[in-house]
Parts: C-alpha cells; sequence; structure tokens
C-alpha cells in the first residue's frame, strides 16, 4: 500500500480506482479495532464504477505504522490528521464516508475544517453521546494503556472467540484471517499498543455532543445509510443524526448491522456513487 508521510507521522492507505478519474474522489474512514480492509470490496466496486477512493490505516488499534510518540491522536486529532491526508494529496469536492468510530472522526473532521469536503456519507456509528456506544465501555476503558490494548487484543487470539466478538457486527460470518489481521499488529508492535491508547484516552462523550450541537453549520448533502438490525448503533440514532442536518437523506439497510460495508459492499458502492453522481 503507498505510504504517506504527515506532520502526526507515516500513514498508510488504500488506494483504487482510475488515474484520471471523470468524478470526484472518495476518502474512507474505518472505526477502532479494523484497518482500511474493511472497505477493500466497496473500493474495488467503486473502482469499476469508474471513482477513484482512498482507505486510510487510521491509529485505531490494527494499523502497522506507529505515529509519532508526540501526535496528537485524540478524536479531534485524527480528525486533523485526515484533514491533513486531504491537503497532502491535494484531494477536494471529496466525498466523506465513515463507519463505525469512523462516523464520529467524520464529524471531528467537518467541524474543524469542512472546505475539502462536498458530500457527507455516514453509515453505522457514533454521534451525539452515544461515544462509544454503552456496551463497549468497558473495552474502551481497558484500552486506556498500552498494556490492556495488549490485554484485549490477546483474548483475540482463538479464532473462535474473533468470529463470535466480531460476528455481533456482520450478518455473513467473517474470514477468520481477516479478523487475524486486525489484531496482529497490536500483538506485534508497541508503538501500535500506544497510539491506540492515546485515542482511547482521548474518547469524550461531551466533546463528540459539542460537535453535534454545531452539524447544523454543515449545509452540504448528508447521506445515512442505516442498517436496522445493528445491536449498537440503532435507528433512533440515525434519526436523530439525519435531523440534526439541514440536507440529511436517510436510507435504511434491512438487516444491516454495524460493519455492512462488508456485508453489504455492492449495495453501498452503489449508494456512494449516487451521492457522487448527484453533486
Amino acid at each position: 500500500m503507498p505510504i504517506i508521510d504527515l506532520p502526526q507521522g507515516r500513514v498508510q492507505y488504500r488506494l483504487a480506482g482510475p488515474d484520471n478519474p471523470a468524478a470526484p474522489p472518495v476518502v474512507l474512514v474505518h472505526g477502532m479495532l479494523v484497518n482500511c480492509e474493511l472497505w477493500t470490496t466497496v473500493a474495488d466496486d467503486l473502482a469499476a464504477r469508474g471513482i477513484r477512493s482512498y482507505a486510510l490505516d487510521l491509529p485505531l488499534g490494527s494499523h502497522s505504522l506507529a505515529l509519532r510518540p508526540e501526535a496528537d491522536l485524540s478524536p479531534r486529532g485524527v480528525g486533523r490528521l485526515i484533514i491533513a491526508f486531504l491537503e497532502a494529496l491535494g484531494l477536494t469536492d471529496v466525498t466523506l464516508v465513515g463507519n463505525d468510530t469512523g462516523t464520529a472522526l467524520c464529524q471531528f473532521v467537518i467541524d474543524i475544517d469542512e472546505s475539502r469536503i462536498a458530500r457527507l456519507v455516514l453509515t453505522d456509528g457514533d454521534a451525539f453521546d452515544h461515544f462509544p456506544p454503552p456496551s463497549l465501555r468497558p473495552v474502551f476503558k481497558l484500552g486506556r494503556r498500552p498494556a490492556g490494548v495488549y490485554a484485549l487484543m490477546s483474548t483475540m487470539r482463538p479464532a473462535w472467540i474473533r468470529q463470535r466478538v466480531q460476528g455481533q457486527n456482520v450478518s455473513k460470518p467473517l474470514d477468520p484471517a481477516l479478523t487475524r489481521r486486525w489484531i496482529i499488529p497490536a500483538l506485534v508492535d508497541r508503538g501500535t499498543r500506544r497510539d491506540t491508547a492515546k485515542f482511547l484516552r482521548g474518547v469524550d462523550p461531551a466533546q463528540l455532543l459539542e460537535v453535534s450541537g454545531r452539524l447544523a453549520r454543515f449545509t452540504k448533502p448528508v447521506v445515512l445509510l442505516w442498517g436496522d438490525a445493528d445491536r449498537f448503533f440503532t435507528m433512533e440514532l440515525a434519526h436523530r443524526l439525519r435531523d440534526a442536518f439541514p440536507d440529511a437523506r436517510l436510507v435504511e439497510i434491512p438487516g444491516g448491522r454495524t460493519f455492512f460495508p462488508l456485508d453489504e459492499p455492492q449495495l453501498l458502492a452503489a449508494e456512494i456513487q449516487s451521492v457522487v453522481q448527484s453533486r
């Protein structure tokens, strides 16, 4: 994968799509304890539709390149990292797509600087003070120290445990090799564990709630693609988020769970294409 040097450190990203696309770029933002592979099939489908996409490997627990020790990796700091990525590559007229924790990060991005963002696509993820979901707060608390991150990932070594835990996020079985790749970086790299703990220590539901109060300033098109079978992010949350934006449309995904980019990549790619072409 390509690697880019940013003020926060070196960041990998997956690039897919034509070199000279007619359509504006799409930037894909994943959530906690996964990496850009969450978007692989979506990105490949977008590429087949003539859309170029960029999927970052963010410092959220499954990244293989640790960032600089002094980097601000709070949620707002990671929002600035995403903006630095857009600036470094000269990306404008961007369709920004978020999932899970990435949905919260997209909100931080537009709160900091929306100038390069033309459209927003938010899928099942954090909003308001639902950051993280109540049932995941013990996991986030455990991960506030590097040793806790290591302990958390160690419990996921057996494939059957990974499949059971991550199976809550999908309606179709996950590839055990994929879920193993998600845990390896934090098991073998101290820097990865340090970065992850820094992010988790910075998670504060009050900060995202404050950002939510300013979402009405984003007057550009927003599409919410939300699974109606999600155990962590309910449709009620989606309706609240839709109503917070001046120009938002909600698409309900029957049977969809948190990781429906893995479950329904073609459906998601088609919806993103529709958003891009409506410019």
